[in-house]
């Protein structure tokens, strides 16, 4: 019998296909805003956008840039290449709205999320979003894939005041969702915001690993998996 009553779950690119819902949303806001007026082919725009969001996603989660800076710059960035200084801050912000609104509506999730939740439900856990997230883009997306329900309490950083992996994040989880670290494991994807956060806090934690061949964990975990569907032998 698991010793775990309370799960702690990262909802981007854990439960919810963030890279693959937002692939198919940056192809099509490339051709709304007909930006191969001002890029050869499209991936001059796309291979720009996602350098830029990896920096930027990891440095608001160091606490060092706002929400307010990544939404601009993770367009200004790339929209720059093809269009130098046109890639104005209200044109970026305009992109960005456009975006963030196409993006929230994408249903599509990780192989085997449905399954694992409804096991996980069948055995009694209580289940925690926990995601760094921004709060109304993250309640679409929660709704789009079908997925809010599942959950017993959804914990962002927008209403923690604080990012995963600070400890801020990880006491304010506790204190909305009455969950003992001593009985809670962490389900996540990012090893630096998930799990080194959580392992902090005194949480157990399982690394939802997809890309074995390009990262290994860099520190001890509880556990390691390459696919959702090995969770249920776990727990």
């Amino acid at each position: 019998m698991s010793k775990y009553t309370d799960l702690f779950v990262d909802f981007d690119d854990t439960i919810y296909d963030t890279h693959g819902n937002a692939e198919i949303a940056l192809s099509e806001l490339y051709q709304h805003f007909r930006l191969g007026r001002f890029f050869r082919e499209e991936r001059e725009f796309t291979e720009p956008y996602w350098h830029a969001n990896v920096l930027l996603w990891s440095d608001y989660a160091k606490g060092t840039i706002t929400r307010d800076y990544l939404i601009v710059e993770r367009f200004r960035r790339p929209l720059s290449v093809g269009m130098g200084e046109a890639a104005t801050r209200e044109f970026c912000l305009e992109v960005s709205d456009w975006f963030l609104d196409c993006c929230a509506d994408k249903p599509g999730v990780i192989d085997g999320a449905y399954d694992l939740l409804d096991y996980l439900k069948s055995q009694g856990y209580r289940m925690h979003v926990t995601s760094n997230g921004f709060h109304e883009v993250q309640y679409r997306k929660l709704r789009a894939s079908r997925t809010l329900d599942y959950f017993d309490t959804i914990i962002l950083s927008e209403d923690a005041g604080a990012n995963k992996p600070s400890a801020e994040f990880f006491d304010y989880a506790f204190r909305v969702s009455g969950a003992q670290p001593e009985t809670t494991l962490m389900i996540g994807d990012n090893f630096v915001t998930d799990i080194l956060g959580a392992k902090s806090a005194g949480l157990d934690v399982l690394f939802f690993n997809q890309h074995p061949s390009q990262f290994c964990a860099t520190e001890p975990v509880n556990y390691e998996v390459n696919h959702l569907r090995e969770i249920k032998y776990i727990l």
